[in-house]
């Protein structure tokens, strides 16, 4: 008789592991133990080491679908004389951590026993079990168990507690787990009670005492099929809801909400739903019922009844299934079926979403006509992620390869951690302003937040500061350093350096798109000097001014800009973004290009608007010089008569690119000369083709080709310069497909090895992992 001891890291804690032990060890007649400790999984039992041997073999083998084991360690010794195997008491080890579970959808058997009338659990909202439900939202300390989570005030009761606590069931220490005896209760609050139409005193009399469990779930399918916006409350936070076919509910929702264009997210019922409306791969499909069920952006049908409102000038949209028992339970036996959702994050337009029952109360009281409400706290606010399929063509077989492109990562893979090459001290990178996540480090593991937000308002301030605070309890990180964007006036860098002042910390100031290509890097386990091609909307240089079209030669010690966009002025800097008109004279002013009159920007003026621009351009009076390559597509997009005011960000590129006519084959020619890419025949030829009334189709389509053709041209030369093959494209910009899928295309023609972003945003959510990546490197000299 041998003995074995094991002991297992990554995310094997809240998956339904020491049960999977469990019956493991018992098919096997094995006897011993396995416990749970804030260091990992660890495993002690007696056997004839070929019985072992295969033990040992299973467990990696056979793991849990939902855990992923990053290091696993076994040692034999003289067997301890074990009678049975058990599942002992969890144990807090001082200083230890482990990766932690984001929240999961509801899984098939829980779902068929929501609707089986026979199953105790028939209609409950809150069903779970091992496999699927709240993990991360709910989880306030580690080891994670219901002690630690916002279940403990819900005492078990004798039916749950059984299941609880029987390693062969499959809710065997499912810490959520509850049922309508003892678990939470939904509700319905009404703003007032003629909201519903019919029976108006008996609805005053039941929003007073609040209209309770399946009752009220029906009582909002109602509202729903009426017209009405429901706020409800789901796992991390509250969503707005409406009928996404119903314009005139969809519209009072964008009144309500100021949010004028920016396209909304939406929730049906089902695949065969899904595809009425959008095109879906076989790819796409997977993504939309993979455990995270995260919002996938679908190429809408022309056929489609979600109404243009739901994405105006767009001809994609955001679609999610339903992850929660209690969404599910929404599109059920409706007595007005709803095929779709509007499912927006419910907040005023840049404010956090809300979580907490008398916070949404007060918040959003404006927006929503009634409140689906539950008693399960929500520990940490958690938005929707959102991520779309893009297939890129084989280098090797030349077939394409469809890939998760990630542009919101949070609900579903948040706070799954990104490995690092190397191992790295304990740090803190706050990110950036705009779509700001935070990242925390400990050993090799970089944990990236979940997505904050633009850091553009006190309320976001403070679910950032929240954020941190439970991460470096969660992970058991003491920064020991704080890396930070170069910005002076980010809120996320005065808090870095506030912090760093007030601990005596010592800080990184990183460059915004050096990060940008880092972050790129640190996913894919490079370490060695890349190209790479950071584009996006904003970024503070070395030089004070606004970068974002840049080629940086890098690795994690340094970097050396290679080449850039032309600089052009954008006078009123933030005024210029919210009027792309402003950044479209400006561009033509700086080339010496007449503001003609038949020019849409042009019209944008009156005259003496015209004059106040020009003085302000030659006087140079706030009139920032900028490299961006976001700025540029909203400069072009403002001449070609797309958009010439912006309601969010990066709007004109996308309705740009949305225009693409996939049969134009032509190109405008970017001039590269100098480090510089140059801009003037680019400008001289779409002016021209839109004064012969040439499609906006066609001239965008000119455009990116044009662009795809300048990165590969400008990383030719930085090759011959450098002799380095391998490409970073980074950057926001590098979310417009046609661009991406064009340039990689020319790029590997001509031979380069070119990485992009798979794990993380390549936008500005994927920057801290970039700045940590960095300020590790650099802490360890």
């Amino acid at each position: 008789m041998q003995g074995a001891k094991v002991h297992i890291t990554g995310i094997v804690q809240g998956v339904g592991f020491r049960p999977f032990v469990y019956n493991l060890a018992v098919s096997l007649n094995l006897k011993g133990w396995v416990k749970n400790t804030s260091a990992g999984v660890h495993i002690e039992v007696d056997g004839d080491q070929e019985t072992l041997d295969i033990f040992l073999q299973k467990l990696r083998d056979d793991a849990p679908p939902l855990s992923r084991i990053d290091d696993f360690s076994a040692s034999f010794g003289p067997g301890n004389g074990f009678t049975q195997f058990d599942i002992i008491h969890s144990e807090s080890v001082d200083g230890a951590f482990q990766p932690i579970s984001p929240d999961v959808a509801i899984c098939d058997d829980c779902l068929r026993e929501l609707f089986d009338p026979t199953d105790r659990r028939y209609r409950y909202p809150f069903i779970n079990c091992t496999n699927c439900g709240p993990r991360f939202t709910i989880i306030q300390d580690i080891p994670y168990d219901r002690p630690f989570t916002t279940m403990a005030g819900f005492p078990l009761c004798p039916d749950c507690e059984r299941e609880y606590k029987d390693p062969t069931n499959r809710r065997f220490h499912a810490q959520p787990v509850a049922c309508a005896v003892c678990g939470p209760k939904v509700w319905l609050e009404m703003q007032n009670a003629e909201v519903g139409g019919q029976n108006t005193e008996g609805r005053r009399q039941k929003a007073e005492g609040g209209i309770q469990n399946d009752e009220a779930v029906v009582e909002t399918q109602r509202l729903l099929a009426e017209g009405k916006i429901v706020a409800i409350k789901g796992l991390g936070g509250f969503h707005l809801a409406c009928d996404a076919t119903n314009a005139s509910a969809v519209t009072e929702l964008r009144t309500r909400k100021l949010r004028v264009d920016k396209p909304f997210a939406l929730m049906m019922p089902d695949l065969e739903t899904i595809e009425q409306h959008c095109f879906v791969s076989d790819e796409e499909k997977a993504l939309l019922t993979s455990p995270a069920h995260p919002i996938v952006l679908l190429k809408k049908k022309p056929e489609s009844t979600i109404v243009e409102e739901v994405s105006p000038k767009q001809d994609w949209l955001g679609v999610m299934l339903p992850y929660t028992p209690l969404h599910y339970l929404l599109f059920s036996n409706q007595h007005s079926p709803i095929s779709a959702l509007v499912m927006t994050s419910g907040n005023l337009s840049e404010e956090p979403i809300a979580t907490d029952n008398a916070e949404a109360r007060e918040r959003l009281a404006n927006l929503a006509d009634a409140f689906l409400m539950h008693d399960r706290d929500i520990h940490v606010r958690c938005d929707d992620s959102v991520v779309r399929v893009f297939s890129e063509q084989s280098p090797i077989t030349n077939h394409q390869l469809p890939i998760t492109y990630p542009i919101r990562r949070s609900r579903g893979y948040s706070p799954f951690p990104v490995k690092l090459p190397f191992e790295v001290p304990p740090l803190l990178a706050t990110g950036s302003e705009l779509k700001n996540t935070f990242c925390l480090t400990n050993r090799n593991y970089a944990f990236l937040s979940h997505h904050i937000g633009d850091m553009e308002n006190y309320e976001t301030l403070k679910s950032f500061e929240q954020g941190v605070e439970h991460f470096e309890r969660l992970f058991r990180v003491k920064p020991v350093a704080i890396a930070h964007d170069m910005h002076p006036n980010y809120l996320a860098t005065r808090y870095a350096l506030e912090r760093a002042e007030r601990e005596n910390l010592p800080t990184f100031a990183i460059q915004h798109h050096y990060a940008h290509v880092a972050a790129c890097m640190a996913e894919h386990g490079l370490s060695e000097p890349v190209i790479g091609v950071s584009f996006d909307g904003t970024g503070y240089g070395d030089d004070g001014a606004i970068w974002g079209g840049e080629f940086l030669v890098a690795d994690y010690k340094s970097y050396q800009r290679a080449a850039h966009l032309e600089y052009f002025p954008l006078p009123g800097g933030d005024a210029a973004i919210k009027k792309p008109a402003r950044a479209a004279l400006a561009l033509l002013w700086s080339l010496g290009m007449d503001w003609d009159d038949a020019l849409e920007s042009v019209k944008e003026f009156c005259a003496e608007d015209q004059v106040v621009l020009r003085v302000q351009l030659e006087k140079k009076i706030n009139t920032p010089m900028t490299s961006s390559m976001g700025r540029l597509f909203d400069a072009v997009s403002a001449l070609a008569g797309v958009r010439q005011k912006v309601n969010y960000e990066g709007q004109a590129a996308i309705e740009f690119e949305a225009m693409v006519d996939s049969a134009e084959a032509g190109h405008y020619a970017f001039g590269v000369e100098s480090g510089q890419v140059r801009v003037r025949s680019v400008v001289e030829a779409l002016v021209k083709d839109v004064m012969a009334g040439v499609s906006t189709s066609k001239i965008s389509a000119r455009f990116h080709h044009g662009l795809a053709e300048a990165v590969c041209e400008t990383v030719q030369k930085i090759h011959g310069e450098t002799s380095l093959r391998k490409v970073i494209l980074s950057g926001g910009v590098w979310q417009n497909l046609t661009l991406l899928r064009r340039t990689l295309s020319l790029l590997r023609e001509d031979g380069f090895e070119v990485y992009i972003h798979r794990e993380v945003p390549t936008n500005d959510g994927g920057l801290s992992l970039g700045q940590a990546a960095i300020a590790a490197f650099r802490l360890r000299g």
